[in-house]
């Protein structure tokens, strides 16, 4: 713990640095955004402000997070619409993250020039920077917008046992992308594809009890994932039953469950190499 402590109060520091003339946090409710909105708001008070942003990539259930962390934490909380009217980001190429990212920085800028901020901070932390990040691209792009998980080096372990030394009842919390993720890449975002996968998960949790899952739309086919140790939930008959069932109802042709179960990024799989 000491390494940690030290790099603890490194990043202390440089909050203090950075957001001593204010500054707003994109804030999700998840473990890295809660846990830095936390620090933030311990060490600058009223000069953090959290900034959540809702749209159809996203599930109400995401946005009563936030609300609900925010109180716990005390910081106040902004939101802003975000929507679908980016072209680029609707068309879904590999890199779509870059044109949500950099919508939603400049939204987070008008925000903390609103309140005579000069700092925006985001939540990536170090572990994920090995995988698919072209949303990071837009990060690095953007000038008063810094990452302090990333500056600091601090993992996504490392954030869980800090969240959990804080109290914050997030800190076992799984990791989660947006809607759009479960979408084929190169094949059109629309709010009734998001709509439709938000229920099919949504339905699929209040049935089987899963405790992580994605559910991957490929043209109307529905791969479920969940971790390796709860596919056998999901193919009891009766689950199967009434999982089919009910994604059937909602416009799914075919519904399956994915053997390789739960991973980040499969539907790189699904690009020509």
């Amino acid at each position: 713990m000491g390494n940690l402590d030290k790099k603890l109060e490194e990043l202390k520091q440089f909050i203090s640095n950075k957001g001593k003339n204010g500054v707003v946090i994109a804030f999700s409710g998840g473990v890295d955004s809660t846990t830095l909105a936390a620090l933030c708001y311990d060490i600058l008070g009223s000069k953090a402000v959290a900034v959540t942003a809702t749209s159809p990539i996203y599930t109400p259930e995401e946005l009563e997070d936030a609300k609900r962390m925010a109180k716990q934490i005390g910081i106040r909380l902004e939101i802003i619409k975000t929507d679908l009217s980016n072209k680029h980001f609707s068309k879904n190429p590999e890199n779509r993250c870059y044109f949500c990212k950099k919508d939603l920085l400049k939204q987070m800028q008008t925000i903390a020039d609103k309140h005579g901020f000069k700092a925006v901070f985001e939540g990536t932390n170090f572990s994920e920077l090995s995988g698919h990040r072209p949303g990071f691209v837009a990060v690095q792009e953007s000038e008063n917008v810094h990452s302090p998980w990333v500056i600091n080096k601090f993992t996504r372990k490392e954030i869980c046992q800090i969240a959990k030394t804080l109290g914050l009842s997030v800190f076992n919390k799984p990791s989660n992308a947006c809607l759009a993720s479960r979408i084929a890449f190169n094949e059109r975002i629309t709010a009734e594809k998001l709509d439709r996968i938000s229920k099919a998960e949504r339905i699929i949790r209040k049935i089987s009890g899963v405790t992580q899952l994605r559910v991957r739309d490929h043209k109307g086919l529905a791969r479920i994932e969940v971790p390796k140790k709860e596919v056998e939930v999901l193919c009891k008959s009766d689950v199967m039953d009434e999982v089919v069932k009910s994604l059937k109802l909602l416009g799914f042709k075919f519904v399956s469950v994915d053997l390789e179960g739960y991973r980040t990024g499969s539907m790189l799989e699904t690009l020509d190499k």
